[in-house]
């Protein structure tokens, strides 16, 4: 008797831990079930930020180019306005020959007659330009032709290279400042990169 209730504990004892077993076995794959569909969840949800960061970050590009093309626009706008206005202004200047110039300074070109403005000297052999300006425009022009100016100009001047010369007043000019009619003059006349402007106008 004792010997097989001996067994009969043996074999509940093994029931039991095939029983834990079972019951453990179960739980791992209930864990690894809840374990994958949560990764698959979040893996969807991962995926679906991926998308909406995406979509997000091309239309701020979008946005960005957009903008960027109205600001060309208006620039373009802007710069085509100012051409126009700067050949209003060069249409009504005054243009001679240095030599003209010189030989008028003491009749229509006379410091009595002078006013605040700036010039534009004209190399023709080059299609070079220098534009400056003056609270007397007259005496600057003189200046630039008798070897007291750009040292450049005079050179090309006195080697025989054709010159012009024109004057605009900065009265009826359109600009209450003479430094931005000649800021505005050397970049109508590209003066600063292919002239002989050293600047792009007086900085003060």
């Amino acid at each position: 008797m004792f010997t097989i209730f001996a067994n009969n504990n043996d074999l509940f004892d093994f029931d039991m831990s095939f029983s834990i077993l079972k019951i453990f076995g179960i739980i791992i794959v209930v864990f690894i079930i809840f374990s994958t569909i949560k990764k698959r969840k979040t893996d969807k949800e991962y995926r679906l930020f991926l998308e909406q960061q995406q979509i997000k970050k091309e239309q701020l590009e979008k946005e960005r180019i957009e903008r960027h093309k109205r600001l060309l626009q208006q620039e373009q706008e802007l710069a085509l306005k100012r051409k126009e206005r700067l050949k209003n202004l060069t249409n009504n200047k005054i243009e001679i020959s240095p030599r003209e110039f010189l030989n008028n300074l003491n009749g229509m070109y006379s410091s009595n007659n002078d006013f605040t403005g700036v010039y534009i000297l004209h190399n023709l052999n080059k299609d070079k330009y220098y534009v400056g300006q003056g609270k007397k425009v007259f005496a600057r022009v003189k200046a630039h032709f008798t070897g007291h100016g750009n040292g450049d100009v005079y050179a090309d001047y006195k080697y025989g290279d054709v010159f012009s010369i024109s004057m605009i007043s900065l009265v009826n000019s359109g600009y209450n400042s003479i430094d931005e009619l000649e800021k505005q003059m050397i970049f109508a006349y590209d003066a600063y990169t292919k002239g002989y402007n050293r600047t792009r106008g007086n900085r003060r």
